[in-house]
């Protein structure tokens, strides 16, 4: 931690003079990293209100992913105190998302909440940094019998000695596993449900407010799910939401990737968001580490993970999943995640993504996995009620009137963003006299900078204010957005400048004003506001390259841009009046 003097922690007759409040008992939330912050979050909520505790923290300085955990805690204002003090305290409970560090020292009965969706991979990690002893350990190692981590005595004993007072399981089946794996820890199991999916089953009913939020309003919504590791969907398929980008049409899909704190945090948020940098400026949502991916769940149509638990929570709300790749050797067959692995479809990497999409979301059905993902929570809608009245036995303290519940995740703080270069194809199509249907698909162009081939029957279509300027000079059509410009003089300008562009545009206030080099300004007025102007653009750049000439423009082209189908409306420029006199 930056900043380790002494912190005065206020415990009841004890407090100092400077406190305002003397509180009866006082808890401490022990942090491993911010994925398990994350989790103590949904949980320590549940003493809001009441002025009887007081909440402090610590940091374990165990977990390799430890960076960006003091912000975390600071971002909400906590009180931290460093772990060499933490364990010299007397508190009343200590609350942990996670295991590892010295948990032992801690001087509080200690509750353990699982950081994920229950208790699945296989783990293995160096006894100094668990709550093992080097050399000594807590029994002799097991020879083919191999426990999740979370569920073995390695983790759950000290010199035979249980750690946890509360060992907080959110299904009965895991209760089953552990009396196999550790049998003297099961009378302190505790069968409280997952508050994690809790806060996601409230939060169904904003799922239209999180697709507006994330972008995704008339578009299929496909999130993109790794877990952390080598094994992990990020780790062994790095290109995967390039593929997306470049294979899943604009306009009919919005892709959001969520990638577990550990990766911002193993290799920094600088070093992510520059690896991802180009699927930004695409259009993906990349999600911040710490929120916004239970709100992308609970608004997907697809989800394409791996063995992380996000990927099963999705599949848990009813929705399709795809396993990008699945590490049987990491995870425990007889595990929920597990059992998923072995039964939700693979996305076949050396087949074209876009059927493979389309072919799981119109076959699946809510229920498709029912029987596994029924083991998400014993107490479906009912943690919040179980794990505040566990602390408050703990703490020996009556509970407070109000009902405990579980909040709905916040709507996602992020921005989508529109590709300032993209990959059109139009399909005209002439029906009577003076109308014209047109079907519009758009890509991203940003995925052929790295190699990936050109859809066919596109032209590139560029906003001035695109940031790499080479595409400026390869634009077939060019779209310029200041409606306060003298539209004439600037597409006149922009087609003498660019000698390779077929049309310049600017965007204007009622809808478009267009031209080629050797044909009249045409003005398009776009009703809808729903519809990005700069497709007409794209409508004169078709129509001429079938050989038509602008003055055969039809007056009404009736325009299907994904699910959205608009009416766009031609204003040729009158000519000027004859200035003869009678």
């Amino acid at each position: 931690m930056p900043d380790r003097e002494w912190v005065r922690v206020p415990v009841g007759p004890h407090s100092p003079q400077w406190s305002t409040i003397s509180p009866e008992r006082t808890v401490l939330g022990v942090v491993h990293n911010v994925t398990a912050a994350t989790r103590l979050f949904d949980v320590l909520p549940l003493l809001d209100g009441d002025h009887r505790v007081q909440t402090v923290f610590t940091c374990t300085g165990s977990s390799p992913f430890r960076a960006g955990t003091d912000e975390f805690l600071a971002s909400r204002g906590a009180a931290v105190v460093p772990w060499e003090q933490a364990v010299q305290l007397d508190f009343d409970l200590a609350v942990s998302a996670s295991y590892g560090g010295a948990l032992h020292e801690i001087r509080a009965p200690l509750m353990v909440l699982p950081h994920g969706m229950g208790y699945n991979k296989f783990f293995a990690r160096k006894p100094e940094t668990g709550n093992r002893k080097p050399e000594t350990g807590n029994r002799k190692p097991e020879t083919g019998n191999r426990s999740a981590f979370g569920l073995g005595a390695q983790w759950l004993l000290w010199d035979g000695e249980l750690v946890p007072s509360v060992i907080v399981l959110s299904h009965e089946e895991q209760r089953a596993r552990l009396a196999l794996s550790c049998p003297e820890a099961v009378p302190a199991a505790l069968v409280a449900g997952d508050p994690c999916f809790d806060r996601m089953l409230a939060s169904r009913p904003l799922r239209d407010a999180y697709r507006r939020a994330l972008g995704a309003e008339g578009r299929r919504l496909v999130v993109v799910s790794s877990t952390w590791g080598g094994d992990s969907l990020f780790g062994r398929h790095p290109d995967l939401v390039r593929r997306l980008v470049a294979e899943l049409p604009l306009d009919d899909h919005r892709i959001v990737l969520a990638l577990h704190p550990n990766i911002w945090h193993g290799h920094s948020p600088w070093q992510v968001r520059s690896w991802l940098a180009d699927c930004e400026r695409a259009g993906v949502v990349v999600l911040p580490p710490d929120e916004g991916w239970r709100a992308a769940l609970v608004a997907a149509d697809v989800v394409v993970g791996d063995h992380g638990s996000v990927t099963f929570y999705g599949a848990a709300l009813g929705q399709p999943v795809l396993l990008a790749t699945f590490p049987d050797a990491a995870v425990e067959p007889a595990s929920p995640v597990g059992m998923l692995g072995a039964s939700a479809p693979s996305l076949d990497l050396a087949k074209p993504l876009l059927p493979q999409i389309e072919h799981v979301v119109d076959t699946h059905h809510p229920d498709d996995f029912r029987s596994i993902t029924s083991l998400t929570t014993s107490v479906p809608g009912g943690s919040a009620a179980v794990l505040r009245a566990a602390i408050y036995r703990e703490l020996d303290l009556p509970e407070p009137p109000a009902l405990a519940e579980s909040p709905a995740v916040p709507v996602p703080p992020v921005s989508p963003v529109s590709p300032r270069a993209s990959l059109v194809r139009v399909d005209l199509s002439t029906g009577t006299p003076g109308e014209a249907e047109a079907e519009v698909v758009r890509f991203p162009a940003e995925p052929i900078r790295h190699g990936l081939p050109v859809p066919d029957d596109t032209h590139l279509r560029v906003d001035t204010d695109e940031k790499h300027r080479r595409w400026l000079e390869l634009a077939d059509v060019l779209v310029h957005r200041d409606p306060d410009v003298d539209a004439a003089e600037w597409i006149s300008a922009a087609l003498r400048a660019y000698p390779g562009c077929v049309v310049a545009a600017v965007v204007t206030a009622e809808g478009c004003v267009a031209a080629t080099m050797d044909g009249e300004i045409v003005s398009f007025v776009v009703p809808d506001p729903r519809t990005d102007p700069a497709v007409c653009a794209s409508l004169l750049y078709a129509w001429r390259k079938e050989g038509r000439l602008s003055t055969a423009l039809p007056e009404r082209f009736t325009v299907t841009v994904g699910a959205r189908v608009t009416t766009v409306i031609t204003e040729r420029t009158p000519e000027p009046e004859s200035s003869e006199q009678d």
